[in-house]
């Protein structure tokens, strides 16, 4: 029977159950966000936790919240077993091992098959078969892990959390995930409350060791478990695991391993995209676990403050991060130097909007010069002619379609398209604005142009033509001429906040988003040297992005270490 279903407090909420059922029955993987983990990665984790077969592992707890197809539930149990046999003491099974593993599982299916492969597994190591359909019973639960009550507290949590999207997530189930869970917040996946719940559950001393994403750890939705770990847990260990194959099959994921203790916090231990090998993770782990680091280990570095309240983890060297920290007390953030940062224009309906600016066919005031990425490419603008019809009147509002005759008849030939948005379907009277407001000022301002995704920062100069499109950021300035604030932005020290603050992409790549811009942290215009100024502006004007480091190595009066640190291993934590 479905653990959720006999609890009596969910008889009379029709729609959380029924959305629990629809999900235990999904068989796409998508749905269910089934993502399956190499045995070598498992062993890694399991030896992290501390969870070997040397440890009396029949007086532990484990908990597995999602055991899925068993990729971490049979090691586990193997490993118990294994610990469990060497005391001598192998009789009245149900008893010695019963209460030693709690495993939960949503889906039906996957559930049914496990069960059978675990009672198949305790038999082949002689216990006998009704005892082992009564642990494996005790063992392993069928409901939802964010609602099924498990009221005891364990010494090891494992497991690879589901990754599910919030609008894969029945309405009725999400509102109810929030109404239990303080992290699930903004635009929060799954595995955000699983790692709730899971610290949760924790005993004094014990540890959860989690493969999942590492998006939580910098960005937006992040910040309420950021803080939740700082306040009660230890971050322990961190182990990057982008580009390496941690698991049986490619995902788009960027993982991570942590160890988290409910302990005084204290320093974390941290490696970087380790080989997929059994040795190597076995003797990194040893690394990671060495009651004191070994002076000569380059594979693990230590780090003090890590976790910070709801900021984002820093865990990059301990020589870039005291440079953050010194830049951030010593200079103002990029906004508050009078800059401005912002995200070009979103349509929702690109084919509709967008065409060769010559070629749409409205009134000369209804459509705006539009500049993409791909015009950018080269480091300078090279406009390809495109333009964005704005339906947006000059003071706020859209304009009256009747007052334009030309624009009325070519949004009229692509309604269907536009007003089947999910913007247009909830205001019906307004169906023919874009998703974002189109200010035409914007477009005759000065700016730079900033592509979300790159791997070094590209920071291009418009003259204050164009306007911008959703996929490039743009910073305008009241104060700092724009020019040398480029030659800022291409140098080091920009990539240095970019890269402590943003979630790394596949390839190393950098999210050069709005939020991790406005921490840059700059001098307010005032306070640059005349002298430098001119330099600045020479260097960006050059695309010369050595000269722009050197010059904006002295504006921040770098010392050499410093300099080191961002001139040849910013972002390379190999």
């Amino acid at each position: 029977m479905n653990l959720l279903l006999r609890q009596p407090s969910f008889l009379d909420l029709c729609p959380v159950t029924a959305a629990v059922e629809e999900l235990a029955n999904a068989g796409g993987i998508e749905a269910r966000g089934a993502i399956f983990t190499r045995r070598e990665v498992v062993d890694f984790i399991l030896d992290l936790t501390g969870y070997t077969s040397d440890r009396p592992l029949h007086k532990l707890r484990l908990l597995e919240p999602s055991f899925g197809d068993g990729d971490f539930l049979f090691p586990a149990i193997d490993r118990l077993l294994h610990a469990w046999k060497a005391t001598g003491k192998i009789t009245h099974p149900l008893e010695a091992l019963g209460d030693c593993i709690r495993a939960v599982e949503l889906h039906h299916d996957t559930f049914n098959r496990t069960h059978a492969a675990v009672i198949v597994r305790l038999t082949t190591v002689g216990i006998g078969a009704r005892a082992a359909e009564a642990i494996a019973n005790r063992w392993l639960l069928r409901g939802d892990f964010l609602l099924t009550e498990i009221p005891e507290a364990f010494d090891l949590v494992i497991g690879n959390p589901p990754y599910v999207r919030q609008e894969l997530i029945p309405a009725a189930l999400l509102s109810e995930y929030r109404s239990r869970y303080t992290t699930m917040y903004d635009r929060a996946d799954l595995y955000i409350p699983f790692i709730e719940r899971s610290l949760g559950l924790l005993a004094n001393g014990g540890a959860l060791g989690f493969i999942c994403a590492d998006r939580w750890m910098k960005n937006r939705y992040g910040g309420p478990l950021r803080a939740l770990v700082a306040k009660e847990f230890h971050l322990k260990v961190h182990v990057d695991m982008t580009d390496t194959p941690a698991f049986h099959s490619d995902v788009i994921a960027y993982p991570a391993i942590t160890i988290i203790t409910r302990e005084k916090a204290g320093t974390t231990r941290i490696a970087f995209r380790p080989a997929i090998d059994g040795a190597v993770l076995g003797a990194l782990a040893s690394q990671l676990l060495a009651k004191q680091l070994p002076k000569t280990s380059g594979a693990v570095r230590e780090l003090s403050g890590v976790t910070a309240g709801s900021e984002p983890w820093i865990l990059e060297s301990s020589v870039q991060l005291a440079l953050v920290r010194r830049l951030e007390e010593d200079f103002p953030a990029l906004e508050d130097a009078g800059c401005k940062v912002g995200i070009g224009v979103a349509t929702g309906a690109d084919q509709a909007f967008i065409g060769q600016f010559d070629s749409l066919d409205v009134e000369d005031d209804r459509k705006l010069p539009l500049v993409m990425t791909r015009d950018i490419l080269n480091g300078t603008v090279e406009w390809r002619g495109f333009g964005v019809v704005n339906p947006f009147a000059d003071g706020g509002g859209l304009v009256d379609l009747a007052d334009y005759p030309r624009l009325k008849l070519y949004l009229e030939a692509r309604k269907d398209e536009i007003a089947g948005r999910h913007c247009a379907r909830k205001a019906p009277a307004n169906w023919y604005r874009t998703i974002d407001r189109i200010t035409p000022s914007l477009a005759t301002k000065p700016k730079l142009l900033v592509p979300d995704i790159k791997g070094e920062a590209h920071i291009v100069y418009e003259d204050g033509l164009l306007y911008p499109h959703h996929n490039l950021y743009f910073i305008t300035a009241d104060e700092w001429e724009l020019r040398a604030l480029q030659a800022v932005l291409l140098s080091g020290i920009a990539r240095l906040f970019v890269a402590t603050y943003s979630t790394r992409m596949r390839g190393g790549f950098l999210r050069f988003q709005a939020q991790y811009l406005r921490r840059i942290r700059v001098p307010k215009w005032k306070d640059v040297p005349s002298a430098m100024r001119h330099e600045l502006k020479r260097a960006a004007e050059a695309q010369d992005l050595e000269a722009c480091n050197r010059a904006t190595f002295s504006l921040y009066g770098l010392s050499k270490e410093e300099r080191s640190a961002l001139g040849g291993s910013l972002g390379q934590q190999d």
